[in-house]
């Protein structure tokens, strides 16, 4: 199994697509390696990340980074942990917003060479698959967006 980084704008157009990382490598790991802590990446932009990449407020103090709220964890002074409305409502925005990028990694999938076991020994040419499905996914929404 492999993973990258998948950063997607609000009409689900991949604009960035990392190079490929082991399955076991962590989100956060890889985002760290991809873009430098410190540096001004994400200084004039939203970025919204799930709880995979818990500790990026700290490493990207310029960025504007949105992470939802963590449920707490049970313990004996805290039995029944919730959150609470407030969170919870963040949450759903936070998802809401989200789930453009999940539509736009869902739709990479479309075309079947990333859904499904990938029996080559080259390791470049599963960078070359995933390139093929962005672009492919690009092009597809703006044949859409143009229509």
């Amino acid at each position: 199994m492999v993973k990258a980084i998948v950063i997607s704008d609000l009409s689900r157009m991949v604009v960035f697509l990392s190079c490929i990382f082991a399955g076991r490598t962590h989100d956060y790991a890889i985002m760290k390696t991809v873009f430098e802590p410190g540096s001004p990446w994400f200084k004039k932009i939203n970025v919204w990340l799930d709880l995979g990449f818990q500790g990026a407020e700290k490493d990207y103090p310029d960025a504007k980074i949105h992470l939802p709220h963590k449920k707490p964890r049970k313990s004996k002074k805290n039995p029944d942990p919730q959150l609470t409305p407030k969170q919870k409502e963040d949450n759903r925005k936070q998802a809401s917003t989200r789930v453009v990028v999940e539509h736009a990694i869902g739709g990479m999938k479309y075309f079947h060479c990333l859904a499904h076991r990938i029996r080559n020994h080259r390791s470049d040419f599963v960078d070359y698959f995933f390139s093929l499905s962005a672009g492919l996914w690009n092009h597809k929404i703006s044949c859409i967006t143009e229509t």
